[in-house]
């Protein structure tokens, strides 16, 4: 049977193509032998399903393993108290049974008791007889036990599972103190971690704060795939497809684009596996797996709805002030400092939209970045925008057999830009001047080109969009106009930009508020480079 990329559940290594979990899988078995009990909470589709199910395979040569599935519990389950208890008992059974018979004795009565108790008294049934069990069920047990509980965050509402999390915190310290059996490890996979589910529950009570979550220990490791992961993963696949594509590249634009985001890397790979290849303009895998079938793929996905997108985007409208932040980030260029302590970008970082890089929160990925562009692009309002229609109306002066002729675009866009605004405040066009370019440029290459914002020369003053047409790529430097010697600096600047992405022409766009600035267009030449300057 062929491998597939795999996008949706568990990803099974003899049925999909995988980057290889073993050094990750070390060190969480180091944190298991040390006892701890940890949360590994990561962003919709980051892949915790799948490192939970290797963990749990690499454990049992010397750990008994308890995997659960919360969602696999009905929401009543969490409602009231013995109800949880009971259905908490008998799932831990459920998953003990199948070992019964190779089970010691005084472990199988442990179960049998613990089974009993559930049944017969189902009705008072509590936390407290739970534990009870529970723990004279790790004492009989023959190897160390691990619990590992998936899905956690299906509980988040109740108050129910915070008092189990608070008994459980109970028997650790416990264990430390007087030598109360109790699980090896506990291990909780979910998207918000112990102290957010707290939160998301009593979001006044920060006086609860050091009660059930104070044992959890951080989980520093790493889920993103590195480019070495995607590398060994393409070649996994190459050895059975033979395409012939240049791995070391397709890998850095994977990561280039994705920083690893699981989900993202594997949807990319399945797109040009399943549906480049074999479409027009690409005739087979060879042609697919390229630089070009990569933008293709791109576009594909930017193009389409799944499940973590709009999860995403969910999250914006269920918090205004998280929306807010993220527009600030991507078009006013203001950098925002990370602070720990700040429950928004906790949040931020919690839901997988931003990262944090030199203490500077950023968009999480060049993805992510040009989806959140759309999202505020393409809304109905800014469809209203006038910037946005008229490039709506001038969109087709401005492919020219199959080109994209972006020094017209430029000049176009100086005469609408003066005409429309060019009486406005200076406060309001330094704010909105990329706002107002992104508007223009994106119904001109809308579903044919793709284009993202460097994250490495965005700020206040300065912003480089790089756009993908048709197989050619741009430099457009957006800046605020800082004086000529500022200026001069600024051209070098793009001029040594380009070189890194192997062009000879590049475009600056000036937003200039002196009284007697000159607008307009010019051409420049320094070395070999050629500018076109564009100046509103």
């Amino acid at each position: 049977m062929k491998k597939k990329f795999n996008i949706t559940g568990l990803c099974v290594p003899h049925k999909h193509y995988m980057v290889d979990l073993s050094e990750r899988l070390v060190k969480i078995r180091e944190m298991v032998a040390e006892g701890d009990y940890f949360t590994i909470n990561r962003a919709r589709q980051y892949g915790k399903t799948t490192t939970l199910a290797a963990l749990a395979k690499s454990l049992a040569d010397a750990y008994m393993v308890v995997s659960l599935d919360f969602q696999a519990l009905g929401g009543y389950t969490f409602g009231d108290e013995n109800i949880f208890a009971t259905t908490f008992a008998n799932y831990i059974l459920s998953k003990l049974r199948q070992e019964v018979q190779t089970l010691p004795a005084d472990m199988q009565q442990e179960l049998y008791s613990l089974e009993q108790a559930a049944v017969q008294n189902k009705h008072t049934f509590s936390l407290f007889h739970l534990f009870m069990h529970l723990s004279s069920i790790c004492k009989a047990a023959p190897k160390p036990v691990v619990l590992i509980i998936d899905e956690v965050d299906s509980a988040a509402n109740n108050q129910v599972f915070l008092d189990f999390l608070a008994q459980l915190r109970s028997y650790y310290l416990e264990r430390d103190s007087i030598g109360t059996a109790t699980f090896q490890s506990v291990i909780l996979a979910s998207l918000y971690d112990v102290k957010n589910l707290k939160k998301k529950l009593h979001p006044n009570e920060e006086h609860q704060e050091n009660s059930p979550w104070n044992i959890a220990v951080e989980f520093p490791i790493a889920m993103s795939f590195s480019v070495a992961d995607i590398a060994g993963m393409l070649s996994d696949y190459e050895a059975d497809c033979h395409t012939g594509m240049d791995i070391t590249k397709i890998s850095a634009l994977l990561y280039d684009y994705t920083s690893g985001y699981p989900f993202l890397v594997s949807k990319l790979c399945k797109l040009m596996d399943e549906h480049i290849a074999g479409s027009q303009g690409f005739p087979d895998k060879s042609a697919a797996w390229t630089a070009e079938g990569f933008q293709e793929a791109v576009k594909r996905l930017l193009a389409e709805q799944n499940t973590l997108f709009e999860s995403l985007l969910h999250k914006l409208e269920d918090y205004p002030a998280l929306r807010e932040i993220l527009y600030i980030v991507l078009f006013q260029g203001t950098g925002i400092a990370y602070n720990p302590d700040d429950n928004l970008i906790r949040m931020a970082l919690m839901f997988g939209f931003v990262k944090v890089i030199g203490n500077e929160v950023v968009v999480a990925n060049r993805i992510f970045e040009t989806r959140l562009y759309n999202y505020f692009l393409l809304g109905f309002d800014a469809q209203k925008n006038n910037m946005f229609l008229a490039g709506v109306q001038n969109k087709s002066q401005f492919v020219q057999n199959g080109h994209l002729n972006m020094e017209l675009i430029l000049e176009k866009f100086v005469i609408h830009f003066n005409d429309l605004y060019g009486d406005q405040k200076q406060s309001f066009l330094e704010e909105d001047g990329r706002r107002y370019f992104l508007l223009y440029l994106k119904p001109i290459i809308n579903g044919t080109g793709n284009y993202y914002i460097e994250a490495r020369t965005r700020n206040m003053e300065r912003t480089d969009v790089i756009v993908d047409y048709m197989g050619e790529q741009f430099v457009i430097e957006l800046k605020i106009w800082r004086g000529n010697a500022y200026h001069t600096r600024g051209e070098q600047q793009l001029s040594d930009y380009l070189d890194y992405y192997h062009l000879k022409k590049g475009y600056m766009l000036s937003f200039n508020f002196n009284k007697n600035k000159q607008i307009g267009m010019q051409r420049l030449t320094l070395g070999d480079k050629v500018l076109i300057e564009a100046v509103v």
